[in-house]
């Protein structure tokens, strides 16, 4: 098929063509967007399928946002390389590899490798979609237009886990991985119609290829590092090449981002004070957010036992409510001081996490969906207003770098930070179930009652003598063991609240910076006389 513009394809199809692209456009992103979080409620059937800890079981997870990291990276050289055609065809076959790898995976390195796949093209296709969506709307609609789109953003992983948890319920967890194959297919077939195209150029344009190794070396290292470092020892040989690996690589990427020609990061617009406190809240808050959509479904599934169906529902309400909020918070915004709202939203993140710090076993669905509801209030408020201040920040001819360094930052928070929660959770859950072990001696009266309450109900069950001691220490193990796992739940949720409490520190500095600027250039207009 010929190379064909946009303008091209408007004359072919008319002005129906901008919904056409829309709607080509939303249904790749989305994709991605569902199958980020459509994993997250089958994390206890792939740890009994494939013997993973919870500390393996997020890199699922989080592997999948840092791949993304890296395919958004690539996708502005895949286009300017293939045109936008080629590179939406390009991306969905990965993704319908990647999905295929993870459904009829057999070993946990295949499962991986899978959700790597995927991370990659669906960081490929979210920059491409939105670029063209942005691009076939006029330009008095074009806030119309990322509305749309954000809403589709939005929509997306807030039914994964919903729709993860239904198949997983009524089939098993392979079937998550198949969910987004017929609009992978649907979106392939529409973009070979609807999506523009150029002529493949003679010399491809330049790319960073040795910043993105460097890259990937730093984001595998330190994550293989920090979540095989409980099991395999923190001081052993692998556990130090990897953290050796992730430090050379990034130390090698800063340096390459300073010195190289075509740098993947402008790592000098961090010198911009505004920006770089946007940027460190944007770290901060995306390390929460993604951590919840871990821990929340690990919770109610591990501790209070919900269907996976259940775990992923408790989200829809909090997902729903940010349809809402984004608009009424980017309004806001417009009408009062932004950095209000900042705080608003991070004291929001702050009190959901420190509730959820006192969740038990006994703890009612619907208040689970409350403590969400707070929560993504928080995100509500502060990713809105953070991403505007620190893009108005930043010169006209800056604006494409930074918004690629700001979403880098938030993803880059969002794995690591996920990542490192998980391992202290680990650390956590055995600390406390050595604590309540230790407890258990012969002067403990509350533990010797209730050792001889099991066996006596055993003796009334007919279990045999010799196997009612055994029986009844093998089930107070099991109680210590659900207890322990509570209270680093509760551990876990508590230094979440903490960081989103502390994050309030560069939200002081950024507005401090924000009415200097004003002031500084309110000073400057009144020193120009009128004419």
């Amino acid at each position: 098929m010929a190379a064909e513009n946009i303008d091209a394809l408007f004359k072919r199809y008319g002005p129906a063509y901008r919904w056409l692209a829309t709607i080509t456009c939303v249904t790749g992103a989305m994709t991605g967007g569902l199958a980020s979080t459509t994993v997250n409620v089958a994390f206890p059937d792939l740890m009994g399928t494939f013997g993973l800890g919870r500390d393996q079981a997020q890199l699922l997870s989080t592997g999948y946002f840092a791949s993304q990291t890296l395919g958004m990276l690539l996708s502005a050289w895949l286009i300017k390389a293939s045109g936008e055609r080629t590179a939406n065809i390009v991306a969905l076959s990965l993704f319908l590899i990647g999905s295929a790898a993870s459904g009829l995976a057999v070993d946990s390195a295949t499962l991986m490798m899978g959700r790597v796949t995927q991370g990659i093209s669906a960081g490929i296709l979210q920059p491409l979609a939105m670029a063209v969506v942005f691009a076939v709307f006029p330009e008095g609609r074009k806030g119309f237009a990322m509305g749309i789109f954000s809403m589709g953003m939005v929509i997306a992983p807030t039914l994964g886990p919903t729709m993860g948890g239904l198949a997983i319920d009524m089939f098993n967890w392979r079937y998550i991985f198949l969910l987004t194959l017929p609009t992978t297919f649907l979106t392939l077939v529409l973009s070979a119609f609807f999506m523009p195209s150029r002529p493949l150029p003679k010399f491809l344009p330049k790319f960073d290829f040795l910043g993105t190794a460097l890259l990937g070396a730093m984001l595998f290292g330190l994550l293989l590092g920090f979540s095989y470092g409980q099991r395999l020892g923190w001081t052993s040989y692998d556990i130090i090449l990897l953290f050796a690996l992730g430090i050379f690589g990034g130390v090698g990427f800063v340096y390459r981002q300073l010195k190289g020609d075509a740098p993947l990061v402008n790592l000098r617009l961090y010198t911009n004070m505004q920006f770089s406190a946007a940027a460190l809240i944007a770290f901060f808050t995306e390390c929460a957010f993604l951590t919840s959509t871990i821990m929340l479904p690990l919770f109610v599934q591990q501790i209070q036992h919900f269907t996976p169906f259940y775990s992923g529902l408790l989200l829809v309400p909090s997902g729903l409510l940010m349809l809402v909020l984004f608009p009424l918070s980017g309004r806001l915004a417009d009408m009062i001081p932004p950095q209000y709202l900042v705080y608003a939203g991070l004291l929001s993140y702050s009190l959901s996490f420190g509730l959820m710090a006192g969740m038990d076993v006994n703890t009612p669905f619907w208040t689970v969906v409350w403590f969400t509801l707070f929560m993504r209030m928080g995100s509500a408020f502060t990713r809105p207003v953070t991403n505007a201040t620190a893009l108005s920040s930043l010169p006209t001819d800056q604006l494409h770098q930074g918004s690629s360094a700001l979403n880098f930052t938030r993803k880059l928070g969002g794995a690591l930070g996920a990542n490192g929660m998980i391992v202290f959770l680990e650390l956590r859950i055995p600390f406390h179930g050595d604590a309540f072990a230790a407890m258990q001696t012969s002067v403990n009266e509350t533990g010797r009652e209730m050792r001889e309450q099991i066996m006596r109900l055993f003796t009334e069950a007919g279990v045999p003598e010799i196997a009612r001691e055994p029986g009844a220490i093998q089930y107070m193990g099991d109680v210590i063991l659900a207890q322990a796992s509570t209270r680093g739940f509760q551990d876990a949720f508590a230094v979440l609240a903490i960081m989103a409490f502390m994050a309030i520190i560069p939200a002081l500095m950024m507005a401090h910076l924000m009415k200097a600027d004003a002031a500084a250039k309110k000073s400057g207009a009144a020193a120009v006389p009128a004419e």
